[in-house]
């Protein structure tokens, strides 16, 4: 019942607000991010270096499987040959390589794996400065609204006059061009800065830190992630190690005392 009062609260302020400005004439306006990525060159070169790192990934997890199946078609060959508790210790050995495989998809294509986190990081940047650039097209256009075409926004009909996707890429180019003429930019810079009011100086270097602000905090917490990751892949690994050098010991025990039961009969029969 409250949740239900709660969404017909937010559907009245929304009526209310596009009311308000369909009486004054809103205008909206979209973007397409996926047609904007698509044309960032930055981000094709990087997307094809993931793919490179995704590929290597699944030849790694490809072995993993086929030494797995050599193993388990081995005991399948040899059990009839074998002790009951050397079929447990293969069968045993055959278990932690599923394990350790299982572990590594995880790591790499799981939910907060490589994968997912190394695409976030490929995609932030230019998210971050596609948000900037619309902020600021909106504000100078004096746009209502703004929607992604690509997020989960349904939308049945949208006029290309109202796609400023290509205004959004135009000034991330002349951002691109700016970085690469260093000097210039920071003449300009100086320039702009120069012409500003104190109060409009002060809202672009507040706007500023905000955005370092949120940036570190995301490299902080990405940091903190991996950290943990590796922490636990460590452990896992150890374990792991652990286990397959006592199978091996015990593996080499049995083989010693066949052997000495060998050596004891051949020398009773002499």
């Amino acid at each position: 019942m409250k949740a239900t009062k709660y969404l017909l609260s937010i559907l009245a302020i929304a009526f209310f607000t596009f009311t308000t400005n369909a009486q004054r004439g809103a205008r909206i306006g979209y973007i397409d991010m996926e047609y904007i990525l698509e044309s960032v060159p930055e981000y094709q070169e990087a997307a094809t270096q993931l793919e490179g790192k995704v590929q290597k990934w699944k030849k790694d997890i490809d072995k993993m499987s086929k030494e797995i199946d050599q193993m388990k078609l081995n005991l399948s060959n040899e059990r009839v040959l074998l002790t009951k508790e050397l079929i447990e210790e293969r069968e045993e050995e055959i278990k932690i390589l599923e394990d350790e495989m299982l572990s590594y998809q995880q790591n790499r294509f799981g939910p907060n794996g490589d994968l997912d986190i190394q695409r976030r990081q490929l995609v932030q940047p230019i998210q971050d400065q596609v948000f900037n650039i619309v902020q600021e097209i909106a504000e100078a256009k004096k746009y209502d609204f703004i929607f992604d075409k690509s997020a989960d926004v349904v939308m049945l009909f949208a006029a290309k006059r109202n796609d400023i996707s290509d205004q959004v890429l135009r000034s991330i180019n002349r951002a691109a061009k700016r970085e690469e003429a260093v000097s210039r930019k920071e003449e300009k810079e100086i320039e702009r800065k120069e012409a500003l009011t104190l109060e409009e100086d002060g809202a672009v270097t507040e706007r500023e830190k905000a955005i370092e602000d949120k940036k570190n905090e995301r490299e902080k917490l990405m940091e903190e992630r991996k950290k943990q990751r590796d922490s636990i892949r460590e452990v896992k690994k150890a374990e792991f190690e652990a286990r397959r050098q006592e199978l091996l010991d015990k593996r080499q025990q049995r083989l010693d005392s066949l052997e000495k039961v060998r050596n004891g009969e051949g020398q009773n029969k002499q």
